[in-house]
């Protein structure tokens, strides 16, 4: 029996399931500095430490000593089957007969990055940077792909010494597709803790980043407030329609209203010139979503619209209207199709931002 066992990124975050395998295990097989941080666990166990490199004679000694009888763990850290021994082990078992195995899940280094940082992840993609094993060519489609998607992005083998190249190649992608905005977490763990800072995609110096750092991109939605990085998923927050912005909709239903911008009126322009006045009064407050500037105001618990100018922009303006009376038959939708109204939100946001 083969175990592939996930250490996760430290060993306090081991599950009871890994130590349990650890416990039951006759042989532990691993790369020298995984199998140091857990020496203390394998006691009267036969360990095999490996290089860096050598995942394939890992492999295969883990398969003849589990073929003799032997219960078998092989570890990873964080989890096996992330960039880790699980696909190793079953692209080789296709060469063995009666060989069971059993994949022990991990903590992995975006959710252990994910939680030091705040709350980054919503829809996420995974991508190494390694090119030992993977073309160029292919890591940068990927990066591609998941920029263009808005995906979160976790970047895992981001950077060594002589191998720079992926990271200049992705960052390269990202910045021409992403806002210079968008916050990147960075998160390097050692044997002494890990080393948290989030910056923003244009501040990132890649000097930073090494083989130990995980790097977590925000998406258009991606905000950091009190020094965490937050990804709203779109939950509806209750509120009840403003008198005026109840009037000021009877009038836009009725056909009645200001379209662009509005310079007779005395307040504007209330954000900066030129604005578009066609929603004066926002169809999707309260957002709850400081990604377009919008914020709480605590003291009051207050929703304040006031940084917020990405709703006065005429690119913005002509994708809510696109699907806005499909939504909006009456005043009351605004509460009765708050979910629907959010969701067109999103997509404006996505496709204007």
């Amino acid at each position: 029996m083969i175990k592939i066992v996930g250490i996760g990124p430290r060993r306090e975050d081991m599950t009871l399931s890994a130590l349990k395998a650890l416990e039951e295990s006759d042989v532990v097989i691993g790369y020298g500095s995984y199998t140091r941080k857990i020496i203390d666990l394998l006691d009267g166990k036969e360990v095999i430490s490996k290089g860096m490199g050598q995942e394939v004679d890992r492999a295969e000694i883990a398969i003849k000593y589990s073929k003799k009888g032997y219960q078998v763990v092989i570890i990873s850290s964080g989890d096996p089957g992330v960039y880790g021994m699980a696909n190793v082990i079953y692209q080789l078992m296709g060469k063995y007969s009666q060989v069971e195995v059993e994949v022990i899940p991990g903590v992995t280094a975006v959710n252990y990055s994910a939680a030091l940082l705040g709350s980054p992840l919503h829809d996420f993609a995974v991508i190494s940077l390694s090119d030992i094993l993977t073309p160029l060519s292919e890591i940068k489609r990927k990066v591609i792909a998941a920029a263009e998607a808005d995906f979160i992005i976790s970047f895992y083998n981001p950077r060594s010494k002589r191998r720079t190249e992926p990271l200049k190649e992705a960052l390269k992608i990202l910045r021409n597709i992403r806002s210079p905005q968008t916050p990147v977490g960075l998160v390097k763990t050692s044997d002494k803790g890990s080393e948290i800072s989030i910056v923003s995609l244009q501040d990132l110096d890649e000097e930073e980043v090494d083989m130990n750092t995980t790097l977590l991109v925000g998406n258009s939605f991606t905000y950091v407030d009190e020094g965490k990085m937050i990804t709203p998923r779109g939950y509806m927050i209750p509120h009840s329609t403003h008198p005026l912005a109840d009037e000021f909709y009877q009038k836009y239903l009725a056909g009645e209203g200001i379209k662009g911008s509005n310079n007779v009126c005395e307040y504007y322009p209330c954000h900066n010139h030129p604005q578009n006045c066609t929603f004066c009064y926002c169809p999707f407050y309260p957002c709850g979503d400081p990604s377009t500037g919008g914020y709480w105001i605590k003291e009051k618990q207050v929703w304040s619209c006031e940084g917020c100018t990405w709703i006065h922009q005429d690119d913005t303006v002509k994708c809510i209207e696109g699907k806005l009376p499909q939504l909006l038959g009456k005043v009351e939708d605004l509460q009765d199709k708050k979910k629907e109204l959010l969701k067109l939100r999103r997509e404006c946001v996505y496709l204007t931002k």
